[in-house]
């Protein structure tokens, strides 16, 4: 094992693993500059950048003030000048507020230049429900910017791919949009060991568990739903192959449709609304690519066309559970 394979320190929690990539990253890259709300002094709502700005300077990593808008257009601006740029969203949710400037300027200066300008930015931030956040805090609005051309979008769902994913992302030329699940930050049961330097290339979806009856395919924490669930049809005679995407854009097709010549049937689970989401994207591109290799309707189990309620209750209610991708997976099978 070479030294840059060596592990760097005892297992990593999903949020230490992406302070980890920011750190290595900002020290190897003289160009990288860190900005959003709070991320200076505070560290992060989330204490994703905790100490970064004593280790590197007010110059590489500052506060912005509340507004979305002016935290892209300034990674924007500094990019047009020779900077990487992390530029942190405080709640993914209220990356609205920079909406335009992402879609409009982000996405499409590298087309309308011909090429000579990159634009080497992540936009990074919290993500999801399931922890009782209501409708202003737990929004999966990732297919907003699977829609706009020149955008990647990314969503790791392990502390590994987390480092690895956020290290690509920061290393490459394009911007990407990182959705970082808050609940997985510092979930102990899926803390590992993650090598120094480690990178995991984007467009690469990961087996997180092999089967030949039924393919289940996810990403972000519902990733962990469709293991459950994997855990809980085997007890049936089921055996799931669940497939964790990590990036949407770009997608790769090849995993999802080398399991379906295995299993014949096909589950998408995410937590965004169904309507015009990305698992719609996932089922039609399988539809109109892989249909041959279908022997059941492929089908989506998703967040209800509703905002996620505050009460505990109905906001499980409206989410993809393990309950449901059990009950959906056994009539599959049956069909």
């Amino acid at each position: 094992m070479s030294a840059s394979q060596t592990l760097e320190s005892p297992k990593k929690q999903y949020l230490n693993a992406l302070r980890d990539a920011i750190d290595e990253e900002l020290s190897l890259n003289p160009d990288l500059i860190c900005l959003g709300e709070d991320i200076g002094l505070l560290g992060g709502a989330f204490g994703v950048t905790e100490g970064l700005q004593a280790k590197y300077g007010t110059d590489r990593v500052f506060d912005m003030p509340i507004s979305e808008a002016a935290i892209i257009g300034t990674a924007v601006g500094a990019a047009l000048n020779g900077k990487t740029v992390m530029a942190e969203m405080q709640f993914i949710d209220f990356i609205s507020c920079g909406f335009d400037q992402i879609v409009n300027m982000l996405a499409t200066y590298h087309y309308r230049t011909a090429g000579e300008v990159s634009m080497p930015i992540v936009v990074r931030g919290p993500a999801g429900a399931y922890g009782g956040g209501a409708l202003y805090h737990s929004q999966m609005n990732e297919a907003w910017f699977c829609n706009a051309p020149g955008l990647k979008v990314v969503c790791p769902s392990t502390p590994a791919d987390a480092k690895g994913l956020l290290t690509a992302s920061l290393r490459d030329p394009n911007p990407v949009l990182f959705f970082e699940i808050k609940e997985l930050y510092r979930k102990r049961e899926i803390e590992e060991e993650i090598p120094s330097h480690h990178i995991v290339r984007l467009g690469e979806a990961a087996i997180r568990r092999f089967g030949s009856d039924i393919t289940l395919v996810s990403y972000g924490q519902n990733v962990y739903h469709c293991l459950q669930a994997a855990d809980e049809l085997v007890k049936e005679g089921i055996n799931a192959e669940v497939i964790d995407i990590r990036t949407l854009v770009p997608l790769d097709e090849d995993t999802i449709f080398a399991s379906l010549e295995k299993t014949n049937r096909l589950i998408v689970v995410n937590e965004a609304p169904m309507t015009c989401g990305f698992a719609g994207e996932i089922i039609a591109r399988v539809s109109e690519k892989a249909f041959h290799l279908l022997d059941a309707p492929p089908v989506r189990i998703t967040r209800l066309d509703t905002p996620v309620p505050w009460a505990k209750p109905l906001e499980l209610h409206v989410l993809p559970s393990v309950e449901k991708i059990v009950n959906l997976a056994k009539r599959l099978v049956a069909f």
